[in-house]
């Protein structure tokens, strides 16, 4: 029998675009979704592409962030994601934050009614045989635990886990702004992006400790709790230094308070979450705190005495596998070709990142399906860079999740002057010049592609 469409397991951000590019070439699309027939611990709305921690897709600055290359990219490729972000957004200064509400049903809506994708609302539990045809797993950080399971017994028990915690979010209303102020950092961007509570060296002091002596989440026995160095719960980060979070989240730098003409010693900012703006999320609070401590231990900072919470910090595992042992180039599992993954579970770590994964593996396998080789991403573009860290296999043994970064991109040490002279590039010019070569090639890729 030959298979007619391509399968799509996990409707999340990675397998949303996935769909979205196979059904764009041209070719049907399974989308298959557990929701609402059952739910993640995390997840709560029917909708695809549900935004469980941050709102925020991070920096839109392509000039100075790698994030923000891999958004334009995404956007030169025509991604879905980014297109519904770029129609969603809402005030975040030199941040893409999403009214998230807004954004999952926008997504929801245009797979829908898109006439190539057909949406089946199911649990898969086992990974598909060959005669399901090509499948592609995009089931995200939180797969059930039946389908989790399966992929261990097929994965030689090379699959990872760790933790990530939720950040709680705030009515804006219940703000006290006698002592909270608008205001961004260095005032870039709007000054309404960010509300700036702050504290003085003594409520620093004694917020810390609490946080430190809080009760926390127990875990299993079984369970050990390893997490992802870029969404530390905001007590772990305190546990590493009494000044740790004056360095992190609740550093004072490139702000003024209207209030006092003296400069707080730390200060809690909070982010728009929602197109109304009627709620704020605490920025870089991740929490596995229990909900008791977290209200009063929150309302220990100065403007949030009698704050209101939409929701409470929580925390939940998450899965990943060692993709450079299990993957190929392609993102195929090579014990079973017809199948790729795509998303978080590969271990990129980071909304849009999990979408650009997506987006390869949709390309790749409609490709495939065509009887095409696919034209991999150019090494030195953000795509490229993010798909060599999930495929690299030098480092197989320290494998962990992955924001982008230029870190991961070939580096660019030095440029050289028209005398032939050599000079060593750093700084916001050695990201200037990622970002210059990354588009040069990505240019010549689209055209390929």
């Amino acid at each position: 029998m030959i298979k007619k469409h391509i399968n799509v397991i996990g409707a999340g951000l990675a397998g949303s675009e996935a769909a979205w590019q196979i059904a764009k070439r041209g070719v049907h699309v399974h989308l298959y979704d557990m929701k609402p027939q059952k739910f993640s611990p995390a997840h709560k709305d029917n909708n695809f592409a549900e935004l469980v921690c941050s709102n925020s897709f991070r920096s839109d600055d392509k000039d100075a962030s790698a994030i923000g290359l891999l958004h334009h990219e995404l956007r030169l490729a025509s991604s879905l994601i980014m297109e519904c972000a770029d129609k969603t957004k809402v005030p975040a200064g030199g941040a893409l934050a999403v009214d998230r509400d807004g954004f999952a049903a926008l997504v929801t809506e245009k797979l829908s009614s898109h006439p190539l994708i057909t949406i089946k609302k199911q649990e898969i539990a086992k990974l598909p045989d060959e005669a399901f045809g090509s499948t592609i797993i995009a089931t995200g950080p939180l797969t059930s635990e039946a389908l989790a399971k399966d992929i261990l017994d097929n994965a030689d028990s090379n699959t990872l886990s760790f933790f990530d915690a939720v950040a709680p979010v705030v009515y804006k209303e219940s703000i006290d702004f006698s002592k909270a102020w608008y205001q961004s950092r260095y005032d870039k961007g709007d000054k309404y992006d960010y509300i700036n509570c702050p504290l003085d060296e003594e409520q620093y002091d004694n917020f810390i400790n609490e946080l430190i002596n809080a009760e926390k989440t127990e875990f299993h026995d079984w369970e050990k709790a390893t997490y992802f160095d870029g969404c530390l719960p905001i007590e772990v980060m305190a546990e590493r230094g009494h000044k740790t979070l004056l360095f992190g989240p609740m550093k004072p730098v490139g702000l003024t308070n209207p209030h006092s003409p003296h400069k707080p010693y730390a200060v809690v900012q909070l982010r728009q979450d929602n197109k109304e703006d009627t709620l704020r999320n605490i920025v870089g609070f991740q929490t596995k705190m229990k909900y008791g401590e977290q209200q009063r231990i929150f309302k220990m900072i100065p403007g949030l005495e009698n704050a209101e919470f939409a929701r409470l910090g929580g925390i939940h595992k998450n899965t990943f596998i060692k993709s450079p042992v299990l993957l190929d180039e392609f993102l195929r599992f090579k014990k079973m070709p017809h199948i790729r993954f795509a998303g978080q579970i590969t271990g990129c770590e980071g909304y849009i990142e999990s979408a650009s994964i997506g987006f390869l593996a949709g390309y790749f396998a409609v490709c495939e399906f065509n009887g095409n080789t696919p034209v991999l991403p150019p090494r030195a573009t953000a795509l490229g860079s993010m798909l060599n860290h999930l495929i690299d296999d030098t480092n197989i043994e320290n494998y962990q999740p992955m924001n982008i970064n230029f870190g991961i991109f070939p580096d660019i040490e030095n440029r050289q002057l028209k005398s032939g002279k050599f000079i060593k590039i750093k700084g916001i010019e050695k990201k200037r010049c990622y970002t210059a070569r990354a588009l040069d090639d990505m240019a010549e890729w689209i055209k390929a592609f």
